[in-house]
């Protein structure tokens, strides 16, 4: 007798038998965990006095508010946002499914709609347009990892997409895509009587601020209307909360907000995160380990530079992008007796096969990357 799965498979999506379930894997004696962008465990009192607070006032016998608007209030005066303009999700993840849902209608005589980003880039871009039956173009980076201009128009050009991914930091290579090249590809977008609604992506945007300066591009949207900003507090230290925000026209945004789920974002998270980000305190303990990750980075980087055929590409994130003298599968096997988890990229093979993106944790964590690594090149 057939299975279930068996008699109704012809009704899934073809496009599942192609994909995996994101099902992160620990393997056993794991100690040092840096491969997943966290930050790194920190002492934070104003913050866990800020989360208290916040949790012992939610009423759990009620729904959250499905507007948010405690948690787009906070992020606005964080941001120097308008409110309206705000949708707020389930991390960065929901929101980039509910651009795709929205932003899916096929442009004139196209079988479907089209999502283009660049490769290597934060996966969830190609496989959320895939699971919604869109179809995922992408454009390599350059040799350098920067964009790869005329590549990028020529795609934009060729397969008119609906929407256009642009991580800034980028995720895994950790670098801030050069400016200019930026301005160049988002002008592209807005090319023809309908444009691409363009994303950047900014979840790695605090680490890469300078002197207590945001590094934010959010400005150019009062040239760009057609552009928005991905955000996140995952990154910093509250990745439990699952918060993360679209900024971007008002008009767009409410279009977008129809395709949300009801109550898509708890009662707790909300308090939680709102408290924190109209704490002074708590925020300012928040960007003090944020600095701290950031003079982390910078040393560990140096350490990793100086052995022998290792490169670290600059970054601006809280991870490094570490070029191996051999394959990263040998480097990751050795780290893994070591109890110390990084994430590589070997099996995607090519100019990837070397790569290992490491994040920042402790300098206790730091320490013990560094000795093991010694080890295995001494």
């Amino acid at each position: 007798m057939l299975s279930a799965y068996d008699r109704l498979r012809p009704l899934l999506r073809p496009e599942l038998a192609e994909l995996s379930a994101y099902v992160p894997h620990v393997p056993p004696g794991v100690t040092v965990k840096l491969d997943a962008n966290e930050a790194p465990r920190a002492d934070s009192p104003a913050v866990r006095d800020a989360v208290r607070c916040a949790m012992e006032s939610v009423q759990l016998e009620r729904y959250p508010d499905p507007r948010a608007l405690r948690l787009k209030a906070a992020l606005a005066m964080r941001t120097g946002a308008r409110e309206s303009d705000l949708l707020v999700g389930a991390g960065s993840d929901e929101l980039i499914a509910l651009v795709v849902n929205a932003f899916a209608r096929p442009r004139d005589e196209a079988t479907h709609a089209v999502v283009l980003s660049p490769t290597p880039t934060f996966v969830m871009y190609a496989v959320t347009s895939r699971v919604h039956g869109l179809e995922s173009a992408q454009v390599p980076l350059d040799a350098s990892w920067d964009l790869d201009v005329s590549s990028m128009h020529r795609a934009i050009m060729q397969k008119k997409p609906n929407i256009v991914f642009l991580a800034s930091p980028n995720n895994p290579t950790g670098n801030r895509m050069s400016g200019d090249r930026l301005e160049q590809i988002v002008r592209a977008c807005a090319d023809g009587a309908s444009p691409a609604f363009t994303i950047i992506d900014e979840a790695y945007v605090d680490y890469a601020s300078t002197n207590g300066k945001s590094a934010s591009l959010r400005g150019i949207r009062t040239q760009h209307d057609h552009v928005g900003f991905l955000r996140t507090l995952s990154k910093i230290g509250l990745a439990a909360l699952r918060i993360g925000w679209l900024e971007a026209d008002a008009g767009l945004v409410t279009e977008i907000d129809k395709t949300r789920q009801p109550y898509n974002l708890s009662a707790i998270s909300q308090a939680v995160a709102a408290a924190v980000l109209e704490s002074h305190e708590a925020w300012g303990e928040i960007m003090g380990e944020v600095t701290r990750v950031i003079r982390v980075r910078e040393s560990l980087a140096a350490a990793i530079g100086s052995l022998d055929g290792f490169f670290v590409m600059p970054s601006a994130a809280n991870f490094l992008w570490v070029k191996t003298p051999r394959s990263a599968q040998g480097v990751v096997s050795h780290l893994l007796e070591d109890g110390i988890l990084v994430r590589s990229f070997h099996a995607l093979g090519g100019r990837l096969t070397s790569q290992l993106r490491i994040t920042i944790g402790t300098e206790a964590e730091s320490e013990r990357l560094m000795a093991s690594l010694r080890r295995l090149y001494r």
